[in-house]
């Protein structure tokens, strides 16, 4: 992996909230000899935050 950036927006159209993930990102693999893989596979988990929190 070169390099990888991750950038989030919130959105929202009427009573609806979109939220949109741009990845940029950027993988090389070189190798004299022998096989070298260079993937740009994306793995992405959207959990909701439990905002609700009492301070006691």
């Amino acid at each position: 992996m070169i390099k990888n950036r991750v950038k989030t927006y919130k959105h929202r159209i009427g009573k609806n909230k979109f939220l949109v993930v741009k990845v940029f990102q950027a993988a090389a693999a070189k190798t004299r000899s022998g096989n070298a893989l260079a993937t740009n596979a994306l793995n992405i988990k959207i959990s909701k935050r439990n905002r609700k929190h009492k301070h006691f």
